[in-house]
């Protein structure tokens, strides 16, 4: 049995009919950016994720890089001040922070959730920390009610990184709703994926939103008036109406994903393995599903996950590993001041030597689940 980590053409073939019809429509009617497609679906994302605004552009790194530039041209942040970020994170992250000149404040995860470690926020908060930006990696909400209030008390922006957690919720509302202003991705990959890059921004205020508009718009607001040093970054009309056939299916898909997660929670057993703390289904919409191979039990705990990939890949299953270098070890952060000397970040490295993503999409079966399962219970070192 060959089972996939993600077949981008199974997700895709779930709904071609209607992607195939929605693409032909965008052709013949000779609109391709700007239009009624794009209105479509920032109003049906808006109204689904539970935000005031929707701003599509042309990525997630994006989105994230104009929430910041807004605040900056604003005259809420300015460069030099601090953002408090988690250091396990995808780097995207990270460089929508320092792009703005603005500058990281990198802070543990835990072990057992794999998101930020809410009870050391506050110590590292300064009088040049302007914002928190939570990520919810994996799919799992990263928000907590702490966080919450520390931005209530030291009067800090919330920044929500939601490129992999569309769906989720945190306290009854959608991750993405849940802060000042939060960061979309829509990469082919993700649970919400376009047929190619796309982003969005997602926010209730209005003049950030307007903002955030002119920038990914070259800083336009009105044909040929600038008024800032924007950049052309705006979703295309078909992404926009294939991404608005596939939010109708969302909710769906989310569902079989969390029946797979299920599976994996129930069945997995072998002692070299570490699942992350389950989540109620709310708080967790399986983008990935991680795993911690070997962990602190082991030395050559890098050497341990790579083995088991290899032994399952020998075995025709797909997996992927999110992320091997931790982004204050990669070599553009290498000479940073605020990464100088290198930062010492012991679980966040950890995470990088030890995680292996199994597979897990709409399309995946219980009998392809039940064989990921066998080999890894039978794995041995």
């Amino acid at each position: 049995m060959n089972i996939s980590f993600l077949s981008l053409h199974d997700v895709t073939a779930k709904y071609k009919e209607e992607i195939h019809e929605t693409v032909l429509r965008v052709v013949d009617s000779g609109w391709y950016l700007q239009g009624k497609e794009n209105e479509q679906f920032e109003k049906h994302y808006a109204e689904y994720i539970g935000s005031k605004h929707c701003i599509g552009c042309a990525n997630g790194l994006d989105a994230l890089i104009w929430i910041f530039r807004a605040y900056i041209e604003l005259g809420v942040m300015k460069p030099g001040d601090e953002v408090i970020v988690p250091a396990n994170t995808y780097i995207a992250t990270i460089l929508a922070i320092t792009e703005n000149g603005l500058v990281p404040v990198l802070v543990e995860p835990r072990k057992d959730t794999l998101q930020i470690d809410d009870s050391l926020i506050e110590e590292r908060i300064t009088e040049r920390t302007k914002a928190i930006c939570i990520v919810h990696l994996y799919g799992r909400n990263a928000c907590t009610n702490h966080i919450l209030d520390l931005c209530n008390k030291y009067n800090l922006k919330l920044v929500e990184d939601n490129a992999q957690a569309h769906g989720c919720r945190f306290n009854g509302k959608r991750t993405g709703s849940l802060g000042s202003a939060a960061g979309h991705s829509f990469y082919p990959g993700k649970n919400l994926g376009a047929l190619g890059d796309g982003g969005a921004v997602t926010t209730d205020d209005d003049e950030l939103a307007a903002t955030i508009r002119a920038l990914a718009n070259y800083g336009s607001q009105k044909k040929y008036v600038f008024k800032y040093t924007g950049r052309n970054s705006r979703l295309d009309e078909i992404q926009a109406a294939v991404l608005d056939v596939k939010l109708r299916h969302l909710d769906k898909d989310l569902k079989a994903r969390q029946a797979i997660a299920d599976y994996y929670y129930d069945h997995i057993d072998n002692p070299l393995i570490t699942l992350p703390k389950r989540l109620h289904h709310e708080n967790n919409v399986y983008h990935l599903f991680p795993i911690l191979v070997g962990g602190e039990r082991l030395e050559a705990r890098g050497e341990r996950r790579d083995e088991l990939q290899k032994y399952l890949e020998e075995n025709g299953v797909g997996t992927v590993i999110h992320y091997p270098i931790a982004p204050h070890k990669q070599e553009c952060y290498v000479h940073e001041v605020w990464n100088t000397p290198q930062l010492s970040l012991p679980i966040t490295e950890m995470l990088a030597d030890c995680e292996l993503s199994l597979p897990i999409s709409p399309t995946m079966t219980m009998d392809e689940a039940a064989e990921v399962v066998r080999l890894i219970n039978e794995w041995t070192v």
